[in-house]
């Protein structure tokens, strides 16, 4: 890998050695984790907003206005490249304060039914078991020497296929034994598999840096953090929401 480092020919205006890489790295990741931490911080900002007003949330929640948020978070995540290196800065930053913020929309009446339940420590649990399991996976990805580009396509059929059965069971199980199985049963996977994807996400904005760092694109550098702040964001919110749903079950056992 040495010459990756010192390739010659940078349109850039040369490479960056590998020392100047690693210490680079380390400052990259740390600033895509804090984007990262900032962007749930807006999110828990958003579900107290919308917990304090419950008209609000009850009007995205029960009304048809929630089919159109969860079609924005669709969307973004389908354009999110094109959104954060096709365009300016600012709308990078838009994108992903929008993102978090529509996040925010989704997961608040689910927080506010346990709470209303008196339910809130779940809440707290699932956040940091949720935390906590992010931390350890995307450290492995960031350490393991495994290279996990060849896991894409698995991890992008199988994605869909949970979108298709969550569909499916939302749609066609009526049942409320079966549907309790079937939901515990999804969430349990979705765990899973999000916590592969993690460190396959942390693998892969690693090597974004290690790509562009070596031709001092600067300009790119600034724009992966942010994507890559977006990448995590959305496995951490995943595990978050189906590690509450799976503790939330099992407490009403």
């Amino acid at each position: 890998m040495a010459e990756v480092f010192t390739r010659p020919n940078s349109p850039y205006g040369g490479a960056r050695t590998s020392g100047a890489i690693d210490q680079g790295l380390r400052s990259f990741m740390l600033g895509t984790y804090n984007y990262m931490a900032l962007g749930v911080a807006g999110t828990a900002v958003v579900v107290m907003l919308l917990m304090a007003n419950p008209q609000v949330m009850a009007a995205i929640a029960l009304g048809p206005m929630k089919w159109v948020v969860f079609a924005a978070v669709l969307g973004l995540g389908f354009f999110a490249p094109r959104l954060f290196f096709g365009g300016s800065d600012v709308l990078a930053h838009g994108a992903y304060w929008l993102y978090c913020a529509l996040w925010g929309a989704l997961i608040a009446p689910m927080v506010s039914l346990y709470v209303g339940m008196g339910m809130a420590g779940i809440v707290g649990q699932a956040f940091f078991i949720a935390a906590a399991m992010f931390a350890v996976t995307s450290l492995i990805g960031y350490t393991t020497k495994k290279d996990m580009t060849g896991w894409s396509g698995f991890l992008s059929m199988a994605s869909i296929g949970l979108i298709v059965v969550m569909l499916g069971s939302f749609f066609f199980i009526n049942d409320a034994g079966t549907s309790k199985l079937v939901s515990m049963g999804i969430s349990a996977v979705v765990v899973l598999l999000f916590s592969v994807i993690t460190a396959f996400e942390t693998q892969a904005i690693k090597s974004m840096y290690i790509e562009q760092a070596a031709y001092g694109n600067e300009a790119q550098l600034k724009r992966s953090s942010i994507f890559g702040a977006f990448m995590l964001y959305g496995s951490f919110v995943t595990l978050f929401i189906h590690i509450l749903n799976l503790l939330g079950l099992a407490s009403r056992e």
